[in-house]
Protein backbone atom coordinates (compact mmCIF):
# COMPACT_ATOMS: atom_id res chain seq x y z
CA UNK A 1 0.00 0.00 0.00
CA UNK A 2 1.19 3.46 -0.66
CA UNK A 3 0.19 6.70 0.27
CA UNK A 4 0.62 9.99 -1.86
CA UNK A 5 1.04 12.67 0.71
CA UNK A 6 2.28 16.50 0.58
CA UNK A 7 3.96 17.49 4.27
CA UNK A 8 1.84 19.13 6.29
CA UNK A 9 -1.50 18.58 3.99
CA UNK A 10 -4.78 17.06 4.95
CA UNK A 11 -3.21 13.78 4.02
CA UNK A 12 -1.38 13.68 7.22
CA UNK A 13 -4.56 12.83 8.67
CA UNK A 14 -4.02 9.66 6.06
CA UNK A 15 -0.42 9.16 7.71
CA UNK A 16 -1.49 9.48 11.04
CA UNK A 17 -4.11 6.68 11.02
CA UNK A 18 -2.29 4.36 9.22
CA UNK A 19 0.70 4.95 11.64
CA UNK A 20 -1.83 4.48 14.17
CA UNK A 21 -3.05 1.62 12.76
CA UNK A 22 0.59 -0.37 12.54
CA UNK A 23 -0.80 -1.34 8.91
CA UNK A 24 2.25 -1.77 6.18
CA UNK A 25 2.89 1.09 4.02
CA UNK A 26 4.69 3.38 1.62
CA UNK A 27 4.77 6.83 1.49
CA UNK A 28 5.65 9.18 -1.45
CA UNK A 29 5.58 13.28 -1.64
CA UNK A 30 4.23 15.07 -4.35
CA UNK A 31 4.77 18.43 -4.70
CA UNK A 32 1.39 20.12 -5.78
CA UNK A 33 2.67 23.04 -8.02
CA UNK A 34 4.22 20.61 -10.11
CA UNK A 35 2.25 17.94 -9.82
CA UNK A 36 5.77 15.53 -9.70
CA UNK A 37 5.77 12.88 -7.37
CA UNK A 38 9.38 12.27 -5.34
CA UNK A 39 10.09 9.87 -7.67
CA UNK A 40 9.89 11.30 -10.86
CA UNK A 41 6.01 10.36 -11.82
CA UNK A 42 3.14 12.53 -12.76
CA UNK A 43 0.83 12.76 -9.94
CA UNK A 44 -1.59 13.29 -12.45
CA UNK A 45 -1.62 9.82 -14.01
CA UNK A 46 -2.19 8.70 -10.24
CA UNK A 47 -4.77 11.03 -9.30
CA UNK A 48 -6.09 13.23 -11.75
CA UNK A 49 -7.88 15.56 -9.41
CA UNK A 50 -4.30 16.80 -8.40
CA UNK A 51 -4.34 16.91 -5.10
CA UNK A 52 -3.53 14.63 -1.81
CA UNK A 53 -4.25 12.29 -0.18
CA UNK A 54 -3.85 9.15 -2.65
CA UNK A 55 -4.29 5.58 -1.18
CA UNK A 56 -2.66 3.02 -3.51
CA UNK A 57 -4.15 -0.54 -2.00
CA UNK A 58 -2.33 -3.27 -2.42
CA UNK A 59 -5.13 -4.59 -5.48
CA UNK A 60 -3.62 -1.71 -7.53
CA UNK A 61 -7.26 0.30 -6.57
CA UNK A 62 -7.14 3.69 -5.52
CA UNK A 63 -9.00 5.69 -2.97
CA UNK A 64 -8.78 9.60 -3.19
CA UNK A 65 -10.85 12.19 -1.26
CA UNK A 66 -9.76 12.36 2.60
CA UNK A 67 -13.38 11.63 4.17
CA UNK A 68 -13.13 8.14 1.78
CA UNK A 69 -9.32 7.59 2.71
CA UNK A 70 -10.38 7.82 6.36
CA UNK A 71 -13.14 5.85 6.08
CA UNK A 72 -11.37 3.07 4.75
CA UNK A 73 -8.37 2.46 6.90
CA UNK A 74 -11.13 2.78 10.27
CA UNK A 75 -13.43 -0.20 8.12
CA UNK A 76 -9.89 -2.05 7.98
CA UNK A 77 -9.09 -0.94 11.77
CA UNK A 78 -12.40 -0.49 13.30
CA UNK A 79 -10.22 0.47 16.42
CA UNK A 80 -10.13 4.40 14.62
CA UNK A 81 -13.28 3.84 14.09
CA UNK A 82 -16.55 4.88 16.49
CA UNK A 83 -18.48 2.40 18.07
CA UNK A 84 -21.87 1.42 18.08
CA UNK A 85 -25.21 0.48 15.89
CA UNK A 86 -24.49 4.19 14.49
CA UNK A 87 -20.63 3.86 15.12
CA UNK A 88 -20.19 4.21 10.74
CA UNK A 89 -22.72 6.49 10.31
CA UNK A 90 -21.76 9.16 13.17
CA UNK A 91 -17.76 8.72 12.24
CA UNK A 92 -18.58 10.02 8.31
CA UNK A 93 -21.05 12.56 10.41
CA UNK A 94 -17.47 13.82 12.29
CA UNK A 95 -15.61 13.07 8.61
CA UNK A 96 -18.21 15.16 6.71
CA UNK A 97 -18.13 17.94 9.14
CA UNK A 98 -14.22 18.86 9.77
CA UNK A 99 -13.73 18.49 5.50
CA UNK A 100 -17.14 20.68 4.67
CA UNK A 101 -17.02 22.87 7.48
CA UNK A 102 -13.54 23.41 8.56
CA UNK A 103 -11.17 21.92 5.89
CA UNK A 104 -13.15 23.95 3.15
CA UNK A 105 -13.20 27.02 5.24
CA UNK A 106 -8.72 27.38 5.05
CA UNK A 107 -8.69 27.96 1.37
CA UNK A 108 -8.02 31.62 1.64
CA UNK A 109 -4.70 31.13 3.86
CA UNK A 110 -3.72 28.53 0.62
CA UNK A 111 -4.66 30.97 -2.00
CA UNK A 112 -3.15 34.37 -1.00
CA UNK A 113 -6.82 36.16 -0.60
CA UNK A 114 -7.38 39.56 0.56
CA UNK A 115 -6.76 40.20 4.41
CA UNK A 116 -10.65 40.77 4.36
CA UNK A 117 -11.57 37.12 3.56
CA UNK A 118 -8.59 36.02 5.70
CA UNK A 119 -10.62 37.29 8.65
CA UNK A 120 -14.15 36.10 7.38
CA UNK A 121 -12.73 32.83 7.24
CA UNK A 122 -11.18 32.95 10.78
CA UNK A 123 -14.60 34.14 12.00
CA UNK A 124 -16.14 30.82 10.29
CA UNK A 125 -13.36 28.39 11.53
CA UNK A 126 -13.60 30.13 15.02
CA UNK A 127 -17.10 29.39 15.38
CA UNK A 128 -16.57 25.68 13.81
CA UNK A 129 -13.85 24.92 16.49
CA UNK A 130 -16.00 26.57 19.37
CA UNK A 131 -19.41 24.03 18.29
CA UNK A 132 -16.30 21.03 17.91
CA UNK A 133 -15.44 22.17 21.62
CA UNK A 134 -18.38 21.94 23.34
CA UNK A 135 -18.89 18.48 22.07
CA UNK A 136 -15.53 17.42 22.74
CA UNK A 137 -14.25 16.36 26.97
CA UNK A 138 -10.87 14.93 27.14
CA UNK A 139 -9.00 12.50 28.96
CA UNK A 140 -8.40 11.05 25.48
CA UNK A 141 -7.19 7.28 25.52
CA UNK A 142 -8.77 6.20 22.71
CA UNK A 143 -8.38 8.41 19.12
CA UNK A 144 -10.53 7.80 15.78
CA UNK A 145 -9.49 8.55 12.40
CA UNK A 146 -11.92 12.14 13.06
CA UNK A 147 -9.09 13.03 15.71
CA UNK A 148 -6.58 12.34 13.10
CA UNK A 149 -8.40 14.80 10.45
CA UNK A 150 -9.26 17.28 13.46
CA UNK A 151 -5.26 17.10 14.53
CA UNK A 152 -4.25 18.44 11.21
CA UNK A 153 -7.02 21.26 10.94
CA UNK A 154 -5.95 22.37 14.87
CA UNK A 155 -2.75 22.56 13.71
CA UNK A 156 -3.63 24.44 10.65
CA UNK A 157 -5.52 26.64 13.00
CA UNK A 158 -2.54 27.51 14.93
CA UNK A 159 -0.34 28.01 11.77
CA UNK A 160 -2.27 30.65 10.54
CA UNK A 161 -3.38 32.53 14.58
CA UNK A 162 -6.90 31.26 15.09
CA UNK A 163 -7.84 30.72 18.30
CA UNK A 164 -8.04 27.51 19.63
CA UNK A 165 -10.41 26.61 22.56
CA UNK A 166 -9.33 24.30 25.03
CA UNK A 167 -11.24 21.15 25.24
CA UNK A 168 -9.38 20.90 21.46
CA UNK A 169 -6.34 22.22 22.15
CA UNK A 170 -6.10 19.11 25.32
CA UNK A 171 -6.92 16.97 22.14
CA UNK A 172 -4.38 18.26 20.01
CA UNK A 173 -1.59 18.23 23.06
CA UNK A 174 -2.59 14.60 23.54
CA UNK A 175 -2.34 13.69 19.73
CA UNK A 176 1.25 15.21 20.11
CA UNK A 177 2.22 12.82 22.47
CA UNK A 178 0.96 10.02 20.36
CA UNK A 179 3.83 7.93 18.78
CA UNK A 180 2.20 7.49 15.64
CA UNK A 181 1.77 11.31 15.38
CA UNK A 182 5.24 11.83 15.67
CA UNK A 183 6.47 9.34 13.53
CA UNK A 184 4.48 10.72 10.84
CA UNK A 185 5.19 14.16 11.38
CA UNK A 186 9.13 13.41 11.52
CA UNK A 187 8.44 11.55 8.06
CA UNK A 188 7.15 14.58 6.64
CA UNK A 189 9.74 16.84 7.72
CA UNK A 190 7.36 18.59 10.29
CA UNK A 191 8.19 20.56 13.42
CA UNK A 192 5.19 21.54 15.71
CA UNK A 193 3.53 24.70 15.54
Amino acid sequence: MKLYYSPGACSLAAHIALTEAGAPFQIERVDLKTKQTESGADFMTINPKGYVPALVLDSGEIVTENVAVLDWIATQNPALGFDGPLGRTRLLEALTFISTELHKSFKPFFVGASEEEKLKATHLISKRLAFLDERTEGPFPRISVADCYLFVMLTWAMKFSIPVPDELLALRGSMLGRPAVQRAMAREGLGVV
